[in-house]
């Protein structure tokens, strides 16, 4: 049963397939019968037409800052929808989103980065260079075969995750005051003329704290004061509110 905020990725790969939705109606009668039940919510649906090789995807990235914004988890129909390259899924992690593939909803970010291992592995292995280097091994004595290979990416993976998981949890939080920066500043041009007319305003948007709590004027101001180019008047003085959570 689902439970939270989401929101959903749908990717065909070829225009023509986006033309006719072909492909896409089925992705999202997948997410919508894995969020039947519950106390959930879509924060929206962003819909990318292009190759699941290539790493410059720009929908994908909105999807991630929208999960970033709002606290939310990433939703996607089939596992292959997200890539297939390791690179991709390390950037992935990286962002700090959760997500769910409604096929393999136990994946995990660390699982599907081992996933992604062992496939770009295994379609190295019939390269020629490879084939010649596996070869050289046999004529040297040497036994061939077993998943010794994998495995050994699989641990050098897992301990990297261990060791990179505050650095990872950092940066998140770092990207998402980058995230809400623009949303602040387009409340302030939509006349909310203090910073905690701002909070309000975050409030009633559904946005939460880090904490997933209500907004105050000095967290406000703790943002806005991270960009330089930013200088606060005396009309958003924050009225020497103390921050609950310093």
């Amino acid at each position: 049963m689902a439970n939270g905020k989401f929101v959903s990725y749908l990717r065909v790969s070829t225009a023509r397939q986006g033309a006719s939705g072909l492909g896409l109606e089925a992705q999202r009668e997948a997410v919508t019968r894995f969020l039947n039940g519950g106390k959930w919510t879509l924060v929206q649906e962003v819909m990318e037409v292009e190759s699941g090789k290539k790493n410059d995807r720009p929908a994908i990235a909105e999807a991630l800052r929208l999960c970033r914004l709002h606290k939310a988890t990433l939703i996607i129909a089939k596992l292959d929808r997200l890539a297939r390259n390791v690179h991709f899924i390390s950037s992935l992690m990286e962002s700090g989103v959760e997500f769910i593939a409604c096929d393999f909803p136990e994946a995990n970010r660390l699982t599907v980065h081992i996933l992604a291992a062992v496939a770009e592995h295994e379609a190295s292995m019939i390269s020629a260079r490879t084939r010649s280097a596996l070869a050289a091994a046999k004529a040297r004595g040497r036994i061939l075969g077993g998943q010794r290979g994998p495995l050994d990416r699989m641990a050098a993976m897992s301990r990297k995750g261990t060791v990179a998981s505050g650095v990872a949890r950092s940066k998140t939080a770092a990207k998402r005051r980058d995230d809400l920066l623009p949303v602040i500043l387009e409340l302030q041009q939509k006349g909310a003329g203090s910073l905690r007319a701002v909070a309000r305003g975050l409030d009633l948007l559904g946005l939460t704290t880090s904490q997933g709590g209500r907004w105050s004027a000095v967290q406000v101001q703790r943002i806005l004061r991270r960009k330089q180019d930013l200088v606060l008047s005396s009309d958003h003085d924050p009225d020497n509110v103390r921050d609950p959570n310093p």
